[in-house]
């Protein structure tokens, strides 16, 4: 049976640290099975592989004043990210006159104007800060993508950003890639928003021409009693246009949208459901909306 490493020191279990910094472990036991390499000459423990590990693993080598951003300093604030944009590269902003790390241990480095409000901690991990994870986001994402995150840094329930933070951030770095899609996307942000499939499908019916949605209604019938709230609503015309994922395809939740769906449509509205592949394919949808308009305006 194979014997178990010989205990590392107190101080350096359960964290990274720099091999270099400790001659007085063997270097037979920074190679054993419990420990591994996330960047060369740091040893993080075997167990520990998520975001924050690996981060924290490569703050050790990252030079001063050097700070993650882009699409790590959004995964780790949890903001809504395409899929394209959650592989394991990490992403490190230095300060200009600093040179931006090329490593082979997958980590992107972008040299930009950074000031001490651009940076923040989290995690206890130099990170870039929402309002300018917001604008560094705005040279990868599309409109939807990015109006999806701003309203997540907005959102009444849990706010990271305020809108006067990302005004004045976009204004600052106004010849900044990206800026002229971060300015397009801020005169469309709400903190009223959900969800980012929510927010990915009113920038969809505004660039089709529905400017007048409104956000999260609630709808009550003629006596005043509540009958349900809807994520975008044509609230003059009665028409309720929902995203449902895959959590609809449980059974109770099936049932409880079947009552939902059937308590609207009897108080006079008219209940349009979408899906991812009306987004990717809206042409249908788009179709089946202007005749719910049309029928709603009796034209």
């Amino acid at each position: 049976m194979a014997q178990s490493p010989h205990p590392l020191p107190a101080d350096l279990c359960g964290r990274a640290f720099f091999v270099a910094e400790h001659p007085e472990i063997p270097r037979s036991r920074t190679r054993a099975s419990d420990l591994w390499t996330p960047v060369r000459g740091v040893r993080l423990p075997a167990d520990m592989h998520d975001l924050v590990d690996r981060c924290r693993a490569h703050a050790l080598t990252l030079p001063l004043g050097a700070v993650f951003s882009d699409a790590t300093a959004g995964r780790l604030r949890m903001l809504p990210l395409p899929r394209r944009l959650t592989d394991d590269t990490l992403h490190v902003t230095v300060p200009h006159g600093t040179r931006a790390p090329r490593r082979r241990d997958r980590v992107h480095g972008h040299s930009r104007a950074l000031e001490p409000a651009d940076c923040a901690w989290l995690f206890g991990i130099p990170v870039t800060s929402p309002s300018r994870t917001y604008l560094d986001l705005a040279s990868t994402l599309d409109l939807r993508e990015l109006v999806a995150v701003g309203d997540r840094l907005l959102s009444a329930r849990d706010p990271l950003a305020g809108i006067a933070d990302l005004r004045t951030i976009v204004a600052h770095h106004s010849g900044a890639r990206g800026a002229k899609i971060a300015r397009l996307a801020l005169e469309l942000l709400t903190d009223r928003a959900e969800s980012p499939k929510e927010s990915e499908l009113r920038i969809l019916l505004i660039e089709a021409g529905y400017a007048d949605l409104d956000v999260n209604v609630e709808v009550f019938d003629d006596a005043g009693t509540f009958v349900a709230r809807v994520d975008l609503a044509l609230t003059r015309l009665r028409i309720a246009i929902e995203y449902e994922g895959d959590h609809h395809r449980d059974r109770a939740q099936w049932q409880r949208d079947l009552a939902r769906r059937r308590r609207l449509e009897a108080v006079g509205w008219t209940y349009i459901t979408v899906t991812q592949t009306d987004l990717e394919h809206p042409v249908p949808l788009l179709a089946d909306l202007a005749a719910a308009v049309s029928r709603a305006s009796g034209q």
